[in-house]
């Protein structure tokens, strides 16, 4: 298994548009919409750098259909394209996130996120 990443805390503005920054590209079969993906990840928010959710250290990767609204629209996009073995760096803005409402307490309203995701698997 992959290394769980460590994210640095962010500095400067958080940005208004999707971020994408590939760290590691892969060599794999590519993540296109219709596919089912696994992705391992580290989410932390960009206003504290705190970690909020981790598929780690679940020992799982989370896997889902691509393309189909599964997840947050910033994942949607950040994870198309890439291929397996890569891994990404996310950093999305509220709109493309949870917007207002935030999620379950743990992230709050109109937060910018930042992602690390490998992608284990396009099947």
């Amino acid at each position: 298994m992959t290394e769980k990443p460590e994210i640095d805390a962010p500095e400067g503005p958080a940005p208004t548009d999707l971020e994408i920054t590939d760290i590691t590209v892969g060599d794999g079969d590519q993540a296109v919409n219709g596919k089912q993906v696994a992705v391992h990840y580290v989410g932390v928010t960009h206003s504290t750098g705190e970690e909020f959710d981790a598929s780690y250290g679940r020992g799982a990767p989370l896997e889902f259909p691509l393309g189909v609204g599964m997840v947050i629209k910033g994942w949607e996009q950040g994870i198309e394209g890439m291929r397996v073995g890569g891994r990404r760096k996310l950093v999305i803005p509220p709109h493309l996130a949870y917007g207002e409402r935030g999620a379950g307490g743990v992230i709050g309203p109109n937060e910018t996120l930042i992602f690390v995701c490998d992608l284990v698997a396009v099947k």
